[in-house]
Parts: C-alpha cells; sequence; structure tokens
C-alpha cells in the first residue's frame, strides 16, 4: 500500500494489486465489481483492503465510474449495487471510507483534515479535462473546506513513457487550453509514430489541483510499467486480453 506523508493523520491508501484472494487476468487484490471476476473474490478483496487501511468493519463506498464531472455528496453508505453514477465523492462524516477504483485512470484522495472534509475522485482524462478536479473541491468547500487547508495526492496512474496519444487526443487539450502543451511529448525518443505524443496525465491533473490554490503532489507510480503492484487497462488492451482488475485508492476520516 501507497501513502503519503502530505496526508498524515488522515487514514488513506493507494492499494497495490498484490494481498487478494483473485486469480488469472485478476491477481490478486481485484476490488472491482465492474470486472468480471467472481463477486465474492472482489468482496473479500475490498475487506481485505480495508483491514490493510486499518479500517476493518467500516463503510467503504465507490460510484460506478462514467468518466464524468460528477461529484456526490456521501451522507450514508450504499451497497454496490445501488452506486450512483458520478466520478468523485466527497463527505464529512467519520466511518465512511471514500473509495476510487482504477487501472491507468489516476485517482485523487483530498482532505482538509481540520475542517474534517474528504474526498476521492476518479481522474480519467476526459473526467480531468472536463473538471471533476475542480467539481470536487467545490462539493468540499459546500461542506466547510479551504484551499489553504486543503492537501490532495494523485496516486498511481498511467506514466507519461507509457500514454501514448494521437493527434485528435492532443488537438482535445490544446483546444481547451494552449498551456496544455506543457503535458505532451512528441520527441522521437518519446513516441515514434508521426503524429502522436506521450502525455503526462498525472502531471495534468496535478496541475489542475495546484491552480486551485491547494497543496498537492504525485506518488510517481506508472501502472502500465508495473504489472508486478498495479493493474492495467492498456497494458490488458496491447496483451490482447479479455478483462482486468481494479485497484482501490481510499480514504477515511476517523
Amino acid at each position: 500500500m501507497i501513502t503519503s506523508g502530505i496526508l498524515d493523520g488522515v487514514r488513506h491508501g493507494f492499494l497495490t494489486r498484490r494481498g487478494g484472494v483473485s486469480g488469472g487476468l485478476y491477481a490478486s487484490l481485484n476490488c472491482g465489481f465492474g470486472s468480471g471476476d467472481d463477486a465474492a473474490n472482489v468482496a473479500a478483496n475490498r475487506q481485505r483492503a480495508l483491514l490493510r487501511l486499518g479500517l476493518a468493519g467500516a463503510a467503504l463506498v465507490t460510484a460506478y465510474q462514467v468518466h464524468s464531472p460528477d461529484v456526490v455528496v456521501v451522507t450514508e453508505p450504499w451497497p454496490p449495487g445501488d452506486a450512483p453514477k458520478a466520478d468523485a465523492m466527497v463527505t464529512g462524516r467519520p466511518g465512511v471510507v471514500l473509495g476510487v477504483l482504477t487501472a491507468d485512470c489516476a485517482p485523487v484522495l483530498f482532505a482538509d483534515a481540520g475542517a474534517g472534509v474528504i474526498a476521492a475522485a476518479h481522474a480519467g482524462w476526459k473526467g480531468a479535462l472536463d473538471g471533476v478536479v475542480e467539481a470536487t473541491f467545490r462539493a468540499m468547500e459546500g461542506l466547510g473546506a479551504r484551499a489553504a487547508h486543503t492537501r490532495a495526492v494523485v496516486g498511481p496512474a498511467i506514466g507519461r513513457n507509457s500514454y501514448e496519444v494521437g493527434p485528435e487526443f492532443h488537438r482535445t487539450f490544446l483546444d481547451h487550453d494552449r498551456e496544455n502543451a506543457a503535458f505532451f511529448d512528441a520527441s522521437p525518443r518519446a513516441s515514434s509514430r508521426p503524429g502522436h505524443f506521450m502525455f503526462d496525465l498525472a502531471g495534468y491533473v496535478l496541475g489542475r489541483l495546484q491552480a486551485l490554490g491547494l497543496e498537492a503532489e504525485s506518488v510517481g507510480c506508472d501502472t502500465l510499467a508495473d504489472g508486478d503492484r498495479f493493474f492495467s487497462y492498456r497494458r490488458t488492451t496491447l496483451a490482447g486480453e479479455a478483462d482486468y482488475g481494479r485497484g482501490l485508492s481510499a480514504i477515511a476520516l476517523g
């Protein structure tokens, strides 16, 4: 499990794929009910993840992620089958564990420990571009969080040296903001295919967080390159495999 020093005092963790009960493509700590893994294995893995976080018996909530900027304020936990469609959750309630599931997209954990407000967001390229980071922090502000006291961490995601994208992707980001060119590398050493670029998803998300005035950092782990520790949608696709596991990142108050 990976943790961040800037979230000291708040229970949190970016779980690796190790230490679960699943096998095959899902080996071993697959926490995604949306995968083709046996639901009993996923449930057991989620309980193992909570135990690793020191939160055994707590209520873990995850959303039905749709690559949107939509945020839910959590007042009561829900069963997995009733998860709302959203890509971020915010709460001020102790005992509720907010979790996001990723396999290359960037998980982001937020906390204003003094105000007692936390959040977790799933930031793929589309959600990040459409403002999921900003929407998450606005929802935190609604519960009393302040930018000067809020810290955020970008967890394991596909790295700049692994994330090759085409010209349409590049154009979409530059049409949004010409300054986004800083997050792309088109040099021959990066991508040998003309018109293609390597994209820094974690760096882009980190930049959006810092633009809000938040203290933020990235853990700097590449999910595609490190198959021993992380699930990866793109690695699975390149290998022609049928499915992939989902890693859990979680945060809780108290």
